[in-house]
């Protein structure tokens, strides 16, 4: 009978150790299924982006990393969704907006107009619908002119030339960088569709000693 015993305590101890690896193994793959949900979440809403050139001098310098908001304009098409409602008349092409629609002065990354692969960064000036006039060195938005503290040296046109005046086309955005001399931007290919917006830049955060948070200008048209 003692015999018997010991191989009963045996068997049970196996079975413990037993447990104890599939309560590790189970706990490992779970932390790791949990860090592999978190990391496509995270990549799902956040993006780094890494300034090339110096066209939005002095705001970022070339060399820069920046977090871009992936999802700071996402929409919603509740005009296509809900027109289908007996009564009820809506724009199909309208979309809900909720966390905000593109604003003057957002700094966005979005993909190039001329079919390169290198997104561009430049910042918002001018929203659907308005007039942009440049003369006398500053921006001009439906006639009003355009307070930007930002800026080093006066505004010119880089390439349109119709009067110096520029009308934004709906579901558009009119882009420009803050090196006004040294930046291809919608004075020269037009206004950018708002759905080739990447994102919205949030904050830089390499190198360290010049990390900050790009705020959107509170403007002022005069």
């Amino acid at each position: 009978m003692p015999h018997l015993a010991g191989e009963s305590e045996q068997l049970a101890g196996a079975e413990k150790r037993a447990v104890r690896r599939r309560s590790l193994a189970w706990d490992i793959a779970e932390t790791f299924l949990i860090a592999l949900i978190l990391f496509v979440a995270i990549r799902g809403v956040i993006l780094n982006y890494r300034v090339d050139g110096s066209s939005m001098e002095p705001t970022l310098h070339n060399g820069e990393m920046l977090i871009v908001n992936r999802r700071a304009y996402a929409s919603v098409p509740l005009g296509r969704w809900l027109s289908w409602i007996p009564g009820l008349t809506l724009d199909p092409s309208w979309r809900w907006y909720p966390f905000g629609q593109p604003q003057r002065g957002d700094i966005i990354v979005f993909r190039p107009p001329n079919g390169g692969s290198e997104p561009y960064v430049k910042r918002i000036i001018a929203l659907p619908g308005e007039h942009v006039e440049i003369r006398n060195g500053f921006v001009y938005i439906n006639g009003k002119r355009l307070i930007e503290p930002y800026l080093s040296e006066p505004t010119v046109w880089r390439g349109m030339t119709l009067d110096h005046e520029y009308v934004v086309e709906p579901g558009h955005v009119f882009v420009m960088g803050d090196n006004r001399n040294n930046s291809s931007d919608s004075r020269v290919f037009g206004a950018i569709p708002i759905s080739s917006i990447i994102g919205k830049a949030w904050l830089t955060y390499w190198p360290p000693d010049e990390a900050k948070i790009l705020s959107t200008p509170a403007y002022a048209l005069e």
